[in-house]
């Protein structure tokens, strides 16, 4: 499995480079989807992970979908945004691919919100996002889509699509602090 590398590693301060359209569903990006999904998978804490974090400068993030799970929203308590994804107990949506994405749409509206990252261990701070975002970009079959989203969704587009652009949560935090797992 692929390591996730850390703040000090050059990867994550680097512009990713977007995927050409015809180059999406090639054995290489497959590879690297799937490698990006077991790397989401290995943390516990993880809900979103960009390429650049192991190691690819490559426009891609993944999100879990283990966000749209009634469990996850309930630790979180925040209500279920489509209670028809999970109608059966323990069914996780499937992760979702954004390809060359591009944020088309930012509310007004912002809130400071706490944030980690997993490539920023064990900092966590609060970081100011608009509580709404917009996301055009391709699915892992080339297909173009738009996405919008609100609170935790759209923090992790905001999140994400500045690691494509070298940028790591810390630099636009506030009250940054240390907290080290249990």
């Amino acid at each position: 499995m692929k390591k996730i590398v850390q703040k000090e590693d050059a990867v994550l301060r680097q512009k990713a480079k977007e995927i050409p359209i015809r180059e999406i569903t090639t054995p290489k990006i497959k590879k690297i989807l799937k490698e990006m999904s077991e790397a989401l998978k290995s943390q516990n804490d993880g809900v979103a992970i960009a390429a650049p974090q192991i190691g690819y400068p490559l426009s891609i993030f993944v999100v879990s979908g283990k966000i749209f799970t009634q469990d996850f929203l309930r630790e979180k308590e925040e209500p279920h945004p489509n209670p028809l994804l999970n109608k059966e107990r323990g069914q996780i949506p499937k992760d979702l691919i954004f390809i060359n994405p591009v944020i088309s749409k930012l509310s007004r509206e912002k809130d400071w919100v706490p944030e980690g990252c997993l490539s920023v261990r064990w900092l966590y701070g609060n970081t100011l996002r608009s509580k709404k975002a917009t996301v055009a970009a391709y699915d892992e079959n080339g297909k173009k889509f738009t996405r919008g989203a609100s609170g935790l969704l759209a923090q992790i587009f905001q999140h994400e699509t500045d690691h494509l652009k070298g940028v790591l949560f810390i630099d636009k935090a506030k009250n940054i602090k240390e907290e080290l797992p249990r």
